[in-house]
């Protein structure tokens, strides 16, 4: 039957099964059982390369339909290999009848062996395999020549399956573009997760997952390492322990890829392969140095190739790895041969990696030669990169690689300190960190003083920025600018790329100021500084300030801002970044202002993952806002006011009042009035400052107070300084949108329609352009509303979807059969059309209500009633209500 393993070479430690039949490797079965007329095989030693074959024949009934010819190790002899070929299908059915047998004899051609079995089995019926396994043991270039002979004229129901341990030049690229053959790799080998716990399971080895993860992420699927490790494992008293230490140095896993692979390899490749083994990839330009030799890339590659626990990394193989248990092992091996070179290997590769700009691996080894002092400036002298890079996290996790002392004793890692700690949102701590750095400051070689200088300025801009003081963000960035346009910055190498930081940083604290103009023109020119320098983390981080920036202006931007931060973040990787928090933030923010409740939930649950709100306090405060603002829109008050309490404790933790606090308590309060709180509300409002007081939002509040206490005349008169100053820019247009809906609300009860009519129409017209519709849902007047559509108004579409949401915030599931969402979503172009679909309007009277020719506005409803599966406007209404899409009694804004 072979060994269970794989190998079965003399000499080499056996690896016996563990009871593996038990785990199905169905798929594996699959492929072989529909498999061209050449497969190979070709896998690392211990891969289960054999027993695949053996189970698979088994299970399939194949036994007396298949030849098995095992090669011996190192297999010179051509006629020894014919011999047993010819032997093994003459063991078969088919084979006994139709193969003549051979025995061995001085003058014995394999050429002439070759061309007897071809014209034995030129009338084989039936299919028959020849399995030839270690077929990398054939050492005969004639022999392999003969076989080649063999495989591309025999009769195509002879199957060829060749098990061997590295790719053969058999030919088989002929067969690969003939679709003649099938290959099944390492990859396809590695037991999955679940194989790996059915393995144990047949040992009478139960893991704990996380154990179980472990060993198989170690072992990296590799087959003869779980048997081993399940071996070593039945009746361990610790289990968890042993799988989180288990190793290539461990000793059965050692002995084994000692024999089956180290010993195997010439003394220079051995070579190759200790001194290399301090490295976490190696390239050839890099094994050369570490060698002192040459010819390295060609090696690694052949190595590679071999399936010799080398993994190829890039598509053009330059650069490579060892897998896990090996490179454990050939450490070992390195610090058991060759201790006193460990240190200066890593020092050399610290060398090679800086010089060729990977600063990590390059700090990495410094740190594994113990030099200290080169660690610390590589990393000192590269941490700026690495924040500009969003790589932060990074730079500190090698700042904890060195020992207290060394921090303590030098300016630059105490600066380094500061920013972990910032990280970790231990303000004080980071505060007297960056203290000591400034103080110790002129003990820094002159050399570096400069780029130190510019650590503690981008540091002292982070932490103001963590404790919410604006003015001190804005003049360290003023600071900081100044230092990149003088001359000797350049000599830095810190250009574009610092300038882009500063102006960014400035523009963010002029943006929480409300200093749009300047927000938006130095956010801009960083932005276009950060994508010439090549820094697409901190352009990023701008166009997210940016999307922040333009919800002051129009939330139809915030949305295209936050997607273009979306993507850009989704393309390199970026989604869970606190950065991009801030752009679902922005966006989430604009979705719950525009009604879309759905959708903003989706964002800001987002945001709520990604965003750590110690790092961006404004942003934070704007989510929790927004939270609390979709709960309250939801009719859920409770959970809206704790939404708002989180919001405000974060605004007291800000060292400057900032401009969206007062909106929070403007929220807060027109929550408690929901909760029927109106003594508190009352007390509120009269224990504020006076010039808050006299703010929109708080009058706008008071508005509500008044007419939660029957007093709508009071109402109107606390409105009346708002919308006197209606058309000035300073009042935000969410509030002034509320404030002339309070007045339509507070003059309808008092029985004065037409100025009730007027103020409703002016608040759809404020809400028209960016789609507001939260205001109508925090202040539901459906009744007035309606009233209003039966008349002259230039916003019909607006009333019915505003009517639609208020008779169905929440959306009811699919009916049973039915999807729950659409297979391609609606554009916002179709979204329009179709709130209007409910209407009775025509679609030329609703290309008049959206300035849209009629074609467009017809072009949008085919595409509405395709994706909604529908044929007619009645059938694409009731489907768009049963997918949510549309309220579920909807409300007809009538004709115009």
């Amino acid at each position: 039957m072979g060994p269970a393993a794989g190998s079965g070479t003399a000499g080499a430690p056996a690896v016996p099964a563990v009871r593996e039949g038990i785990v199905s490797r169905r798929a594996l079965f699959e492929r072989l059982a529909g498999a061209a007329r050449v497969t190979q095989v070709s896998a690392p030693a211990g891969s289960g390369k054999t027993f695949l074959l053996r189970s698979w024949i088994g299970e399939a009934g194949l036994a007396e339909r298949t030849a098995w010819v095992p090669v011996q190790g190192q297999e010179r002899d051509p006629q020894r290999f014919w011999i047993s070929v010819v032997g093994a299908l003459r063991d078969t059915a088919a084979g006994s009848e139709l193969v003549r047998e051979l025995t061995a004899a001085p003058d014995l051609d394999g050429w002439a062996v070759v061309e007897r079995l071809l014209k034995d089995l030129v009338s084989l019926q039936d299919r028959l395999w020849l399995v030839i396994d270690d077929l990398h043991d054939l050492c005969s270039a004639e022999a392999l020549a003969q076989l080649e002979l063999l495989v591309m004229r025999a009769p195509p129901t002879l199957r060829f399956v060749l098990a061997t341990r590295r790719n053969l030049r058999l030919g088989l690229h002929r067969l690969r573009l003939e679709g003649e053959l099938t290959e099944i790799r390492a990859a396809d080998l590695r037991f999955t997760l679940e194989e790996a716990r059915a393995l144990f399971e047949a040992a009478g080895v139960v893991l704990p997952d996380s154990a179980l993860a472990l060993l198989h992420e170690r072992t990296e699927g590799w087959a003869a390492g779980l048997r081993l490790a399940a071996l070593s494992l039945a009746g361990h008293p610790d289990p968890e322990r042993f799988a989180d230490e288990f190793s290539g140095s461990e000793r059965t896993v050692a002995d084994y890829l000692l024999a089956e692979v180290l010993e195997r390899q010439s003394e220079p490749v051995r070579r190759l392969l200790l001194r290399t083994s301090v490295l976490e990839r190696v390239n050839g330009e890099l094994a050369d140095l570490l060698t002192g030799g040459s010819g390295g890339e060609r090696v690694l590659q052949e190595l590679e190739q071999a399936n010799a626990f080398v993994v190829s990394l890039d598509a053009r193989r330059s650069w490579f790895r060892y897998h896990h248990l090996f490179a454990d092992l050939l450490q070992l091996e390195l610090r058991r041969s060759a201790p006193g070179e460990v240190p200066g290997l890593h020092e050399t590769a610290a060398g090679w990696f800086a010089e060729h700009g990977f600063p990590v691996e390059a700090v990495r080894h410094a740190q594994e030669a113990q030099d200290w002092g080169l660690a610390a400036r590589l990393l000192a002298g590269h941490w700026f990169g690495l924040a500009l890079d969003g790589r932060i996290v990074t730079a500190h996790e090698l700042l904890t690689g060195f020992p207290a002392s060394a921090v303590t004793a030098d300016a630059e890692l105490t600066a380094l300190m500061a920013a972990g700690e910032m990280h970790r949102g231990s303000l004080e701590e980071a505060g007297r960190h960056l203290a000591l750095a400034t103080a110790g400051a002129a003990a820094v070689p002159a050399d570096r003083r400069d780029r130190l200088q510019v650590m503690l300025a981008i540091l002292r801009i982070w932490l103001a920025q963590q404790r919410g003081d604006l003015p001190a963000v804005a003049g360290e960035a003023e600071r900081l600018l100044a230092f990149a346009e003088a001359p000797d910055t350049a000599q830095l190498g810190l250009g574009d790329d610092l300038r882009a930081a500063a102006l960014i940083s400035l523009g963010s604290a002029e943006l929480w100021s409300l200093c749009i103009e300047k927000a938006d023109r130095h956010l801009g020119q960083g932005i276009a500084l950060a994508r010439r320098a090549g820094r697409p983390y901190l352009e990023v981080t701008g166009l997210a300030y940016g999307a922040m920036l333009a919800s002051f202006r129009s939330l139809a931007l915030a949305v295209e801002r936050s997607m273009q931060v979306v993507e850009l973040a989704r393309r390199h990787g970026w989604t869970e970044e606190p950065i991009t928090g801030v752009a679902y933030a922005a966006l989430g923010a604009a979705r719950v202002w525009q009604g879309r409740l759905e959708e903003a939930g989706r964002w800001l649950g987002h945001a709520g993952r990604a965003l750590r709100t110690e790092a961006h306090p404004a942003a934070g405060l704007l989510f929790h806002q927004a939270r609390g603002a979709l709960e309250f829109a939801r009719g859920r008050d409770t959970d809206a006011l704790a939404a708002l309490r989180a919001a405000e404790r974060l605004a007291g933790l800000l060292v400057t009042p900032h401009p969206l606090a007062m909106r929070t308590r403007a929220f807060v309060l027109h929550t408690l009035l929901r909760l029927g709180e109106t003594a508190r509300v009352d007390a509120a409002l009269a224990g504020l400052g006076e010039q808050e007081r006299e703010t929109a939002c708080m009058r706008t509040v008071l508005a509500a107070l008044r007419l939660a206490q029957h007093d709508p005349q009071a109402a109107s008169a606390a409105l009346a300084p708002v919308l006197d100053d209606s058309a000035s820019a300073t009042s935000p247009r969410g509030w002034l949108v509320r404030a002339f809906l309070l007045e339509a609300i507070a003059r309808d009860a008092l029985g004065e329609a037409a100025a009730a009519g007027r103020a409703l129409e002016r608040a759809l017209d404020l809400a028209e352009p960016d789609g507001l519709l939260l205001p109508f849902l925090l202040h539901p007047a459906p009744g007035l509303l309606e009233r209003h559509a039966r008349h002259r108004t230039a916003h019909a579409a607006l009333i019915s979807e505003t009517l639609n949401l208020l008779a169905g915030t929440r959306r009811p599931a699919s009916p049973p059969g039915e999807p729950g969402h659409l297979c391609e979503p609606l554009s916002d172009s179709e979204t329009r059309i179709l709130r209007y679909l409910p209407t009775n309007l025509t679609a030329p009277e609703i290309a008049g209500q959206l300035y849209l020719s009629v074609n467009t506005v017809r072009t949008h409803m085919r595409h509405v009633y395709a994706k909604l599966a529908a044929h007619r406007r009645a059938e694409a209404v009731e489907r768009a209500r049963a997918l949510g899409l549309l309220a579920p009694n909807g409300h007809t804004a009538g004709h115009r």
